[in-house]
């Protein structure tokens, strides 16, 4: 089985049939050499915190993985690294997303939110995706890291150039690297010169003062950050919206009881989370999963998506369920590997919806022909044009604010 056939339009009929038939495929994976996929819940939990499946690239038998190729100044990131390395580089870097420091960052977030939608006005249609979902996300973590705002549009650009390559432009992902390898160097270098009270600041004197980072980790670290800290939340907050728009009853509901908002979120995190797949693992030695026997050196895909839909978990897992318990998901990961912004991406994606469903009452899709980003990787809209106004007859405008995310 191509990876790839009926993912990107389908996925969660094909991920039915899947496990349905076998807890593990033998498939062809993105980069067109064979991999195995993993469906099921029980076993894409265990897979994910299993240290016999690597994320280092060396443990890959020659010849069965390409993936994208990125310079070693972008690739000695936390998503090719096991421990130690993994664990010195998270531990440097985690105190700058714990619940507590993310906490501090409410007001700020309901700032830029609030300045977004009142650059809509008070009615008309937007892509949503564009105007909201996406520069939310990419102010926060660029504010984060200490990113100068006139660089930030051409951060978005490239990323979503790798994320969703063009095929009619296959040169343009190697161009947009060579851009971020440029836009880094020298980005690094002016704040070594004037050092601020922002994160990147801080890692760079970690490298200088600690020598605890090569140059090659620092980089890649700054490129991590900015690029996931980005990416997972414009897909969370515009799927979310789209749950909502096409479950009146749920977004009802949601209006009406506003402290719903941090349970709706995992569920929204379950339903149609920000990846189909967790990033690919080697495994280091002959590993069985579920009866099936991984040979050493081989490429394994864990399905994130396909697990949160598992009844064998999540009853009715096809239903948007608010009150669901969705504890559990694997939507953001599980293990030593858990993402690691995953307490920013909910507090954004909570404040995004309290904000825009508290500013406009009345808020409907402008289109139903919907196209999802041409990527296994990133679960999202390519555009999510809506309908808006401040105002509706009989509506009472509820969802003033949201608690803070206590998971």
């Amino acid at each position: 089985m191509d990876l790839a056939d009926g993912l990107l339009d389908q996925p969660y009929d094909v991920y039915r049939r899947l496990r349905d038939t076998a807890p593990v495929h033998r498939v062809t994976g993105p980069d067109g050499t064979p991999a195995w996929l993993v469906t099921r819940y029980d076993d894409v939990r265990a897979a994910l915190a299993d240290a016999r499946l690597s994320l280092d690239k060396r443990h890959a038998t020659a010849g069965t993985y390409k993936g994208f190729s990125l310079p070693p100044a972008l690739d000695a990131n936390l998503l090719n690294m096991d421990p130690p390395d993994h664990t010195r580089i998270r531990r440097l870097v985690g105190r700058a997303f714990t619940p507590r420091r993310v906490q501090r960052l409410r007001e700020p977030i309901r700032r830029t939110a609030d300045r977004l939608l009142d650059a809509l006005g008070p009615h008309g249609t937007t892509d949503l995706i564009a105007s909201y979902a996406a520069p939310l996300p990419i102010t926060v973590i660029c504010d984060l890291l200490g990113v100068p705002e006139e660089h930030r549009m051409d951060f978005r650009a490239w990323t979503d150039c790798l994320v969703a390559p063009d095929p009619a432009r296959p040169e343009a992902g190697k161009e947009a690297v060579v851009a971020m390898l440029g836009f880094f160097t020298r980005l690094l270098a002016d704040k070594r010169r004037t050092p601020a009270g922002d994160l990147l600041s801080d890692l760079i004197a970690v490298r200088d003062e600690g020598d605890r980072l090569s140059e090659d980790e620092l980089m890649s670290l700054a490129f991590l950050i900015l690029f996931a800290g980005y990416e997972n939340t414009v897909q969370l907050i515009g799927n979310s919206v789209l749950a909502l728009l096409r479950h009146p009853d749920q977004l009802a509901s949601l209006r009406r009881d506003p402290e719903q908002l941090p349970t709706a979120v995992e569920e929204f995190a379950r339903y149609e989370g920000p990846a189909l797949l967790a990033i690919r693992r080697f495994s280091v030695e002959d590993v069985t999963i579920a009866g099936v026997t991984v040979p050493a050196g081989e490429t394994v895909w864990v399905s994130l998506s396909a697990a949160n839909r598992d009844p064998a978990r999540f009853p009715d897992p096809d239903r948007l369920d608010l009150t669901r318990d969705a504890s559990g998901h694997l939507a953001l990961g599980h293990g030593i590997h858990y993402c690691l912004g995953a307490p920013l991406a909910r507090t954004e994606t909570e404040i995004a919806l309290a904000a825009l469903l508290e500013r406009f009452p009345a808020l409907a899709l402008a289109e139903e022909d919907l196209r999802w980003r041409p990527s296994l990787r990133a679960r999202g809209l390519v555009a999510l044009p809506v309908r808006y106004a401040r105002e509706e007859p009989g509506a009472i405008r509820t969802c003033r604010s949201a608690p803070a995310c206590s998971t």
